[in-house]
């Protein structure tokens, strides 16, 4: 590996305090805006931007909050509580803030017992922050009872004016999973709607996954279905693993494209949609022993590539672990030994690269429940969220394996909650739907935010920006990494991607006392060469640009 320890790190300003509102440093360019005078409430979320306002979450305990900023100097207008309505009587729970089109607005969801129904509703954030007085239902979903009334998911348009947004339960006694999936414009109209239940036997072993769902610029829906079970008379492992489609230009009527293969077993699974035509499909395999048995643990990485037009299954690329990487992240001795990759990495980003091919970025991910103290439902539960090192897999635009590389990091923030409802309803038994790397917001706030990476993609080089011990500056081999176990004494670093796979690590060299830290967990994308940030240091608190010229 490369190590570089410039005189001034061009990431060192994301983050300090300076007396300066800009700094250029080659091809980036920083800004903070004026302190956040408010700051009892911390930024969970950043909604978007629009008519000269910046549109944030904060939370502070249960209660959760609208910031309105101004875009010029990022200065705070307004704060105004998210005080949804009752329903019934029953209160309506916060689940989601986003911007469509040139609207923001909020999801809050509700299930009433009487009907045994899930609903979702939907209000505008009005320009001074405040929530109109109009919710628009957009489900009414029936379920079977509290305990199966399953979950809301949103996911972003790329074009940025439509929403996504899938309900998925498990109808235990029924043995099927339903999944109801919408597409909203900006103005909170349907443009389409699918509800269908998937029927499963009650076999032993049995895995059903939603492993991902996404919709692309020409306004289609895809979803894609893992299903997996061992059928012990034949001594063979069952894998269903297919794509539903829903195409606008075929009225969204269902399509279901099967992708075929035998002897592995699907992991998990990120979903890219390109601007021609293509749906791209890559994640973690495992092997299948003799006996029919999945050895669960991750062979390598898998690529799928789909021409939409046509439903055709164009190539399935399969690809196992190089020694060199194994080597990172299992040792040598068990590398040696042919061992395969302990099942701990979700995947973060997929990211399409200038020359057709993909850049997968995996993160080891693990969440640690301590013992609980208390009595009964009050009883207070210990939380810790490790994230530590990044698998990148460079794919060729053929599905091959380019180059792979780990980032060496080990990261971990604690905190302690409620034993009620810690993780939500995303795994009910054998049936998930897969979140990737995503964090509760009712768990942002309180540390796992200053966790993870931010990856940046730009004129052809992949960097990754993430928070490191002042301890491992220089580091490059994963066994010397040291703990980030206070992230309030976080420092930047950065991997920078060459061509043949070799990074060019950079770390700040002069750090001040009480700068501010970036949480690489909140930060939006408003072009792809400028990101709106968001960094704070105990009481202090201040959104920023990092733009890419």
């Amino acid at each position: 590996m490369i190590y570089k320890k410039p005189l001034l790190l061009v990431f060192a300003l994301l983050v300090s305090i300076s007396m300066y509102s800009q700094i250029q440093v080659g091809d980036f360019t920083f800004t903070h805006g004026t302190e956040i005078e408010d700051n009892s409430q911390k930024i969970v979320r950043i909604a978007g931007e629009v008519d000269g306002k910046i549109y944030a979450l904060a939370n502070k305990k249960k209660n959760y909050f609208i910031k309105v900023f101004n875009s010029s100097d990022m200065s705070l207008i307004s704060t105004n509580e998210i005080d949804l309505s009752d329903f019934k009587d029953r209160s309506i729970d916060f689940e989601e803030i986003t911007l469509i089109g040139s609207k923001v607005y909020v999801f809050g969801s509700v299930y009433t017992k009487k009907e045994k129904t899930a609903h979702l509703f939907g209000v505008e954030v009005l320009s001074d922050g405040k929530l109109s007085t109009e919710f628009v239902k957009i489900f009414s979903t029936k379920v079977t009872k509290k305990r199966e009334q399953g979950a809301f998911y949103f996911k972003d348009s790329p074009t940025g004016d439509r929403f996504l947004i899938m309900h998925a339960a498990l109808f235990d006694k029924e043995e099927v999973i339903q999944y109801e999936i919408k597409l909203l414009d900006e103005n909170l109209n349907t443009a389409m709607s699918h509800i269908e239940k998937v029927p499963f036997e009650d076999r032993k072993d049995l895995e059903f996954t939603i492993s991902d769902y996404d919709v692309s610029v020409n306004d289609d829906v895809f979803l894609v279905i893992n299903e997996s079970f061992r059928d012990r008379k034949t001594k063979t492992n069952n894998e269903k693993f297919e794509v539903h489609a829903f195409k606008s230009a075929n009225g969204y009527a269902k399509e279901v494209i099967d992708i075929k293969f035998t002897d592995k077993e699907i992991i998990n699974c990120e979903m890219l949609a390109n601007k021609e035509g293509k749906l791209h499909l890559v994640g973690f395999y495992s092997s299948v022993r003799k006996n029919g048995k999945a050895n669960k643990e991750l062979k390598g990485i898998y690529a799928a590539s789909i021409i939409v037009a046509t439903n055709e299954v164009e190539r399935l690329n399969f690809n196992e672990f190089d020694y060199e990487t194994k080597v990172k992240l299992i040792g040598e001795r068990r590398a040696k030994k042919g061992k395969d990759v302990k099942p701990l990495y979700v995947t973060h980003s997929l990211i399409e690269k200038n020359d057709g091919g993909l850049i997968l970025l995996s993160e080891y991910q693990l969440i640690v429940q301590g013992q609980s103290s208390g009595i009964g439902p009050l009883a207070f539960t210990p939380i810790t969220f490790i994230n530590n090192e990044i698998i990148v897999t460079s794919l060729n635009p053929d599905g091959t394996v380019a180059w792979s590389n780990v980032i060496p990091k080990k990261q971990k923030a604690s905190y302690t909650t409620l034993s009620l409802g810690i993780f939500g309803f995303s795994n009910q038994g054998n049936f998930s739907v897969s979140a990737g790397i995503m964090v509760p917001l009712t768990v942002m706030g309180k540390g796992p935010e200053y966790l993870s990476a931010m990856p940046v993609y730009h004129n052809g080089k992949l960097t990754v920006i993430f928070n490191d011990n002042t301890k491992n500056y220089g580091v490059t081999d994963i066994e010397d990494i040291k703990w980030l176990g206070n992230y309030n004494k976080a420092v930047p670093a950065a991997m920078t991607f060459n061509n043949d796979g070799s990074f060019t690590r950079l770390d700040q060299e002069n750090v001040e006392k009480f700068q501010l830290i970036l949480r690489p967990r909140v930060y939006y994308r408003t072009s792809p060469s400028e990101y709106i940030i968001y960094s704070s240091r105990k009481s202090k608190d201040k959104l920023g640009r990092m733009s890419i010229n």
